[in-house]
């Protein structure tokens, strides 16, 4: 009767820590996924800053007031 108790304690545990083992390893892989994921996006963040630099320096140019003076007129 005791014996029976031991297996099905065992059987749990067993199955208990197989779940959990499961649960971190997907885990594991998520994370693995979003670090990657992150490299892409500062990578993009990287170009759209530099993309605004360069409009930045347009829409102060004065060449380029001028211009839209000239436009106005």
């Amino acid at each position: 009767m005791h014996d029976v108790f031991v297996m099905v304690i065992i059987i749990v545990s067993v199955s208990v820590a197989g779940g959990v083992a499961r649960d971190y390893l997907r885990t594991q892989r998520k994370v693995d996924e979003n670090a990657g994921n992150a490299n892409e996006l500062e990578a993009e963040l990287a170009t759209l800053r530099a993309r605004v630099e360069i409009l930045e320096e347009i829409v102060t140019d004065e060449r380029y007031e001028l211009r839209k003076e000239l436009n106005q007129l």
